[in-house]
């Protein structure tokens, strides 16, 4: 089974992902992409999202990874980011690049059976510090929540499911469609 955890940041990815591999260490944990990107970022860019898009996309080739993992945000993640920024910045994006990365996370998704994403909710508790970036956080939770419905992005394979509530709730959720998708 391979799972993937999106959201925005401050959303709960790393909390329910650390619980989850506690109680099922079958499953290989691939951290945040952003762990594994070299340079040092002042801020989000376009290049940034990219590097984390292709680097996300990779891990998830089954020729490259363990037959069971949870991985931290997958390439949709990237590529809501990606959008958000052209959104929020009015920097044009071109094009080409946007279509590249939705190929890219398309194809990544054809490996994934659970797409588990953890939309913002103010029942959840989790609140951002003022340096999270919060404008471009509220902005990919709502390009996000978007890209999870458009069957061309998610394809057919992968089972999307929305996760909210407290900390037990959202492994108690986890679990239960973990449960499913191996039935």
């Amino acid at each position: 089974m391979r799972i993937v955890v999106s959201g925005t940041h401050a959303s709960g990815k790393s909390t329910l992902i650390s619980d989850f591999a506690r109680r099922h260490p079958e499953f290989v944990v691939l951290t945040d992409p952003f762990e594994l990107v070299d340079e040092a970022w002042d801020s989000p860019t376009a290049a940034l999202f990219a590097a984390q898009l292709r680097i996300s996309a990779a891990r998830l080739d089954p020729s490259q990874s363990a037959q069971h993992l949870i991985a931290e945000r997958g390439p949709i993640d990237f590529l809501a980011y990606l959008l958000a920024l052209d959104d929020l910045t009015g920097a044009s994006i071109p094009p080409e690049f946007l279509e590249r990365s939705t190929a890219i996370t398309r194809r990544a998704l054809e490996h994934v059976d659970l797409l588990v994403v953890l939309p913002l909710s103010k029942t959840d508790g989790i609140m951002a510090d003022v340096d999270e970036h919060l404008a471009l956080r509220e902005a990919m939770n709502d390009v996000l929540v978007e890209l999870i419905d458009d069957p061309e992005i998610v394809g057919e394979r992968a089972r999307v499911v929305e996760i909210t509530g407290e900390r037990n709730e959202r492994l108690a959720l986890l679990e239960s469609f973990a449960n499913d998708q191996v039935r």
